[in-house]
């Protein structure tokens, strides 16, 4: 019995790699027991519905971060966690605001409209900023726990430590921490 061997052109045998490939990743995402599900799985219902509507933009800008997100799983070699997947959000979302008050700045209103739209559509997937009221409260309590001698470099360096140990560091603006904690030292 002779046995037929059909070699494939190599852009099919690459998309039929890349489809592997992702199954794969989909059936290990699937297997996972609820890592990084949430923010994942919203963002991956978001592409689907942008390319059922035909809304190539926000197809475009999911597919650039999920393509971060498979970036950062194969680095850590696991699936990142969901406050992983936030932090990417949030610097991809301030990433394109940089580029659009760049573009602003050089003239051209039409590409800052696209990149703030990109960071609009980003932006909905991000959950919401933890309150100010709440980091002086945690700030507060922290600082009642560290005790206050030495270097004062030191005691801040502690006081971040110990809040972003009782904090999902993706939720804070870190800059919001700093700047309250840096008052908070001073008046003590």
């Amino acid at each position: 019995m002779m046995m037929m061997i059909v070699v494939l052109p190599l852009r099919i045998r690459s998309l039929r790699q890349t489809h592997c490939k992702m199954q794969l990743m989909s059936r290990a995402l699937s297997a996972t027991s609820g890592i990084a599900t949430d923010v994942r799985q919203q963002l991956l219902s978001g592409v689907k519905t942008a390319m059922k509507t035909k809304d190539s933009v926000t197809s475009t800008t999911i597919r650039s971060i999920l393509s971060e997100v498979y970036a950062a799983d194969k680095s850590a070699g696991s699936p990142v966690s969901s406050s992983a997947i936030t932090a990417i959000l949030r610097k991809a979302a301030l990433r394109r605001r940089d580029s659009a008050i760049q573009f602003i700045s050089a003239s051209r209103p039409d590409l800052a409209q696209k990149e703030y739209r990109e960071a609009d559509i980003l932006a909905a997937f991000l959950p919401p900023l933890m309150s100010d009221v709440d980091i002086d409260r945690i700030l507060n309590e922290v600082i009642a726990e560290t005790t206050l001698d030495g270097d004062s470099r030191k005691i801040l360096g502690q006081v971040y430590k110990t809040f972003y140990s009782k904090v999902d560091k993706s939720n804070v603006d870190t800059n919001t921490v700093k700047r309250k904690a840096e008052a908070l030292l001073l008046n003590i």
